[in-house]
């Protein structure tokens, strides 16, 4: 008869024999499995993810210039005999700057002089000549005819005499210009003349930098003359670039130079002080003008799957997990985006396109490699 397999019993120590492998083969399991995963984990490069402008800041060369600057020049034609400064010279207002002979306006003055004394003594003359005849006229020794001829000749030296007068003002007046006077407080930054030349009336004789403000004078880009106002202006020289100086949009030119195709613009420079000489050269930083603000990503880090750019993100328990962004720009070696993103993060820089979500990783970065 048959026994049932219930009522088999086994040794005590084969069971525990047999406890004490299936416990070995459970541990041996796990190790193997821990093995497996860190086999499997992929060493990726990150990199933290740097916060920036929307708008690209620009840097152009500059040169101070004085706010005013005056091309001074005879009022009147005439031959240089003497100038009284040179470049570089500090002038007050009304100083002489240079002086043409004085000669011809001389002689002007005086003839001048002597045409308004004959017409005053012919307007004498004929006042005598008509308060006469109004007497004869009125006692009717004389005709209204004669009366109003009279008068017409007294109208006419009055005329005369006030042609005259003008005359020697004027004649006054050109010696008077025969001097080149400073029209303010300055420095004389240029002279185009010397004793012995002849100018004509108005040509520039001297060029003076008027005391006062500053501007920076820049040529800005077609593409970037909409936005000369937009971001904060600063000002370095290239002599002394520890000293930040603030610069503010002054003047903008509303047309194009023809040969450069630049706009022609000037900063006024807010801090001026001492240091500042005319025509040093200098850079005018203009930062960006975004109202928000994105992060900076390195071109290798972006992936399209085909539904808009995104980055690797490294999670805190080590594993990939894709991260969407909306690209705003690309510069020559980043990604301006802006999305699920912080300073904070750790994104895959390298390889993206071979990475799955969920895999774990080994973050390593260029200080550990």
């Amino acid at each position: 008869m048959t026994k049932s397999c219930s009522h088999i019993s086994f040794p005590p120590v084969l069971v525990c024999v047999a406890l004490v492998a299936a416990l070995g083969l459970s541990a041996c399991g796990k190790r193997e499995e821990e093995n497996r995963d860190a086999l499997s984990e992929r060493p990726v490069l990150v990199a933290q993810p740097r916060v920036a402008a929307q708008s690209q800041g620009r840097e152009f060369a500059a040169t101070i210039r004085p706010r005013v600057e005056s091309d001074l020049g005879f009022r009147v034609t005439g031959k240089v005999v003497k100038r009284f400064v040179q470049a570089g010279q500090k002038v007050k207002a009304g100083e002489p700057l240079a002086a043409l002979d004085e000669n011809d306006f001389r002689l002007q003055r005086e003839q001048a002089e002597a045409e308004l004394s004959a017409a005053r003594m012919v307007v004498a003359q004929a006042l005598g000549d008509e308060k006469r005849a109004l007497a004869l006229r009125k006692n009717g020794w004389t005709t209204d005819a004669t009366l109003d001829r009279i008068r017409a000749s007294a109208q006419e030296a009055r005329g005369r005499q006030q042609r005259a007068e003008r005359a020697l003002e004027l004649a006054r007046n050109s010696l008077d210009y025969a001097t080149l006077r400073a029209d303010g407080d300055g420095v004389v930054t240029q002279t185009l003349v010397e004793p012995g030349q002849v100018l004509g009336s108005g040509q520039t004789a001297i060029r003076l930098a008027h005391s006062g403000a500053l501007d920076a004078a820049v040529s800005l880009p077609e593409d970037f003359a909409p936005y000369a106002d937009k971001g904060a202006a600063t000002l370095t020289l290239w002599s002394n670039r520890g000293k930040v100086y603030h610069a503010r949009l002054r003047e903008l030119s509303p047309s194009a130079d023809v040969a450069t195709r630049t706009f022609a613009a000037r900063y006024a420079i807010l801090d001026a002080d001492a240091a500042l000489a005319l025509g040093m050269s200098a850079t005018l930083s203009i930062a960006a003008a975004g109202p928000e603000q994105v992060m900076s990503v390195p071109l290798s880090a972006l992936y399209n799957q085909g539904d808009g750019p995104s980055v690797w993100k490294v999670g805190a328990d080590g594993r990939l997990e894709l991260a969407p962004v909306k690209l705003v720009r690309l510069d020559s070696d980043a990604a301006l985006v802006t999305g699920g993103l912080s300073p904070a993060d750790q994104i895959v820089v390298l390889g993206v396109h071979k990475l799955e979500a969920g895999r774990k990783v080994r973050v390593m970065t260029r200080q550990t490699l």
